[in-house]
């Protein structure tokens, strides 16, 4: 679009702007109407202060990322802003999507640093709106409608999945009674390790050091020691089928290591070798994420200590049932057929949302 065909006003030309009057105690619990704080998370209030559509934005705290559409009654909190169309040409859906692309990049170019802790009503007023004709803005509105609707279906399937897949494993995965399964501990059937109590030397390349916050993806650590110091200070060295888990700050999180690549690992996680005569890697990780392993896990960390944390020797201690190995294989095969539908839907939600990302820019670029 050329600048020539789109109109553009301050939004405080064509908008209300203003803040509630609301505190954060005035909530309660299955209230009758929504009510917008400084946070996602939308809460509920027994009086509304406002009855109309408008876009939420907090004063403070998650600036540029946190947006809500209202429409309707509502209430709101005092350090919240409420910005109310008052111009018959603008839609306030297509203002929703504006805001949500542009308003981000506004707010910093206006503040010192490389991000806002806080706005001001004129800072709000004086935000540049293009305004192509209604019928643009409720195509463009459409469009990214569906998309969100899209989007949100998926991600209410993902979370379905994830709530069938956690029941499914804990019923799997229940022993409790069952005759003819031996209950050994973890250490019984695993030799169990602990990382480098030091913090490391790094090195701009070399063998991949992780720690507890690399657990969903060991590989893909971006920090490095030199095979010098991996060579002489780490005695195991983690290999193939080798299971990491958590154990300080988050615990009881595995990954198996599907490679014989070189890995350094922090005092933040254990490592565990299975013995291939009791127990696969895959049940391993299966079971102690299960309800079964949690439980254990629960019984022996330290839940004062901060951050959270289980000290070694009480991983081996942990008592796990020990079906027979085909037993183990068929559970694991199932769990895995499960995880993989879990994530071809977290591939399609990122593919979904770099869509839904390119044509929002493309649609919303007034040049």
């Amino acid at each position: 679009m050329s600048m020539s065909a789109v109109e553009w006003k301050k939004l405080g030309d064509v908008c209300e702007v203003g803040t509630g009057s609301n505190n954060r105690e005035d909530a309660c619990y299955n209230g009758l109407y929504p009510f917008y704080v400084r946070s996602k998370d939308v809460l509920r209030i027994n009086k509304y202060l406002f009855d109309e559509e408008a876009i939420i934005i907090p004063g403070e705290g998650g600036i540029g990322d946190i947006f809500h559409y209202a429409n309707g009654k509502y209430g709101l909190h005092q350090r919240a802003y409420r910005v109310h169309p008052i111009d018959d040409e603008v839609v306030c859906k297509y203002l929703y999507y504006y805001l949500s692309d542009k308003f981000k990049q506004y707010i910093i170019s206006k503040s010192v640093g490389a991000t806002a802790t806080s706005i001001r009503k004129p800072m709000l007023e004086g935000f540049m709106l293009p305004i192509p004709s209604l019928a643009k803005q409720q195509e463009i509105v459409s469009h990214l409608d569906t998309f969100t609707s899209l989007i949100s279906n998926l991600e209410s399937e993902l979370d379905m999945r994830r709530k069938q897949y956690e029941h499914y494993r804990n019923q799997l995965l229940d022993f409790e009674g069952v005759e003819g399964v031996e209950w050994k501990t973890l250490g019984e059937v695993c030799d169990v390790f602990d990382g480098t109590h030091q913090t490391p030397q790094y090195t701009d390349f070399g063998v991949k050091f992780v720690s507890v916050e690399n657990i969903n993806d060991p590989y893909s650590s971006k920090k490095y020691i030199s095979l010098e110091d991996y060579d002489s200070k780490y005695k195991t060295k983690p290999r193939r089928n080798d299971v990491l888990m958590t154990r300080i700050g988050d615990v009881g999180t595995c990954y198996i290591l599907d490679k014989n690549e070189p890995i350094a690992y922090y005092v933040s996680l254990a490592l565990l070798r299975p013995n291939s005569d009791f127990v696969t890697s895959g049940y391993i990780k299966d079971i102690v994420e299960s309800r079964t392993g949690k439980g254990e896990l629960r019984k022996r960390t330290l839940l004062t200590a901060v951050p959270l944390k289980i000290n070694l020797g009480e991983i081996s201690k942990i008592k796990i049932p020990i079906p027979s190995l085909s037993t183990q294989q068929e559970i694991v095969s199932k769990l895995d057929a499960f995880e993989n539908l879990i994530q071809s839907l977290e591939q399609e939600i990122k593919l979904r949302k770099q869509q839904y990302e390119y044509y929002r820019e493309k649609l919303l670029t007034f040049e």
